[in-house]
């Protein structure tokens, strides 16, 4: 297995007059979770949405779960070769893009896709997982997740199911 290289983080801000800066530029490595079968980076966070851009905490020093109530996440995941997660539901709305290798998403009826790089996917409150088919690559994929209302059915809010 090849180990996918520290993702560049570029932050941007102003100066004192309202011109635009470079606030950092800085590389983070993924990290396995508890579960072994990825490995995340944070990127940044917003505390609200719409965002505050007069918020000048690093969005990365804030703490995330796998969403942020009341606010957005972006992360690198790297899905390990084998790796499958959980089937989950999160009361957000996530884009999910496909950087490299390819990934395997499945929704609670069995349904599955297999997406490579450049494909995006638009997750909006329902149960999945994914799967990475592969045995020797690495599937990066960077995912951003902002707050939603549940999906509403027949007049009642589908629960969030976090692993």
């Amino acid at each position: 297995m090849v180990e996918l290289p520290p993702v560049r983080r570029v932050v941007t801000g102003h100066d004192s007059s309202g011109r635009a800066v470079f606030r950092s530029d800085e590389r983070f490595p993924t990290v396995p979770i508890p579960g072994g079968d990825a490995a995340f980076s944070l990127m940044w966070t917003t505390a609200t949405v719409p965002a505050d851009n007069n918020d000048e905490t690093d969005g990365r020093l804030r703490e995330a779960g796998l969403t942020l109530h009341q606010g957005s996440v972006i992360r690198i995941v790297d899905m390990l070769p084998g790796g499958v997660s959980p089937m989950h539901r999160t009361n957000s709305i996530d884009y999910g893009i496909i950087l490299s290798g390819e990934v395997e998403l499945e929704l609670d009826d069995g349904a599955k896709e297999l997406l490579g790089p450049g494909n995006i996917v638009v997750q909006r409150g329902t149960i999945h997982l994914w799967r990475n088919p592969s045995s020797t690559i690495t599937c990066r994929v960077a995912f951003i997740l902002i707050e939603a209302q549940p999906f509403q059915h027949d007049g009642s809010p589908l629960p969030e199911r976090q692993p």
